[in-house]
């Protein structure tokens, strides 16, 4: 099994957390990497679209793509009938 150093205070956390949470020290570190990574995530694509708004015809075909699914939604179709 791979381990990683940290320090003692950050283990003194983590024993602390499994305490409370009932967890393991893994589980809340599996958990903690996982928000951070959605957290990464959502960073870099508003990034990117604060980007894009920047450049404005590209954003403008985006605006248009997106208007294009919007119609997609009202394609004729019941809705209880895709359920």
């Amino acid at each position: 099994m791979p381990t990683t150093r940290i320090s003692k205070e950050t283990h003194e956390l983590l024993r602390r957390l499994s305490e409370e949470e009932g967890s393991s020290m893994q589980s809340i570190i599996e958990s903690a990497l996982e928000e951070y990574r959605r957290k990464k995530f959502l960073e870099e694509s508003n990034a990117a679209y604060k980007k894009l708004r920047q450049r404005e015809e590209d954003w403008a075909q985006e605006k248009e793509e997106r208007e294009d699914w919007d119609k997609t939604l009202q394609d004729g179709l019941d809705k209880d009938a895709q359920e």
